[in-house]
């Protein structure tokens, strides 16, 4: 397949889905996919308790009702983002415009930034409530360490995802169009 602008050889050619699947960015969207869904899921089914001695239902993190909403909301936005940048992605050499592809992978490499750094802060938040966390009766504690834990996989993923772009070779970068070479001086 020969590259060309932005990652699509063919504009307008047949969709392939067998190596869509098996494209590194496509299998690292699935997986940030996965770990969205554990830490929301996670966090709506077991991330709120009901102590005895009151009647509203308080955060398993230090009893923090902030931190399972940021955990949540970051959790379903990278969902509903990652669902549309593979869809993106798929559509992505049906696109004939070059300016309309710049701006697709340049959002994609903006939003995984953001979201990364999003993620960062997700973990290391619901860590240090963790680590605050005194009264845990009731609490289940397996629950609050899969959160965490997937929250550090997702920083890990969604960096991968990033980097995935220059390390297939610029797939999804023109090799002169001045992005490459700014990917490659800041991921050495």
């Amino acid at each position: 397949m020969e590259r060309s602008a932005y990652g699509a050889s063919l504009a307008g050619g047949s969709f392939d889905c067998e190596s869509f699947i098996k494209q590194p960015q496509t299998v690292l969207r699935v997986l940030s996919w996965v770990f969205s869904i554990v830490v929301f899921a996670t966090i709506t089914a077991e991330g709120f308790i009901n102590p005895h001695s009151q009647s509203e239902t308080k955060c398993i993190f230090n009893q923090n009702d902030s931190a399972c909403s940021y955990g949540s909301a970051v959790g379903i936005l990278a969902f509903l983002a990652c669902v549309a940048f593979t869809i993106l992605d798929a559509y992505l050499p049906q696109i004939s415009n070059a300016k309309e592809r710049k701006y697709i992978v340049i959002s994609d490499l903006v939003f995984s930034g953001a979201w990364t750094f999003l993620w960062f802060v997700c973990f290391c938040f619901l860590a240090n409530q963790w680590s605050h966390t005194t009264d845990t009766d009731g609490i289940s504690g397996d629950a609050a360490r899969a959160v965490i834990a997937f929250s550090f996989f997702s920083i890990v993923s969604w960096v991968s995802t990033i980097l995935s772009c220059s390390a297939c070779g610029g797939t999804y970068v023109k090799p002169n169009s001045g992005l490459l070479p700014l990917i490659r001086k800041i991921v050495p």
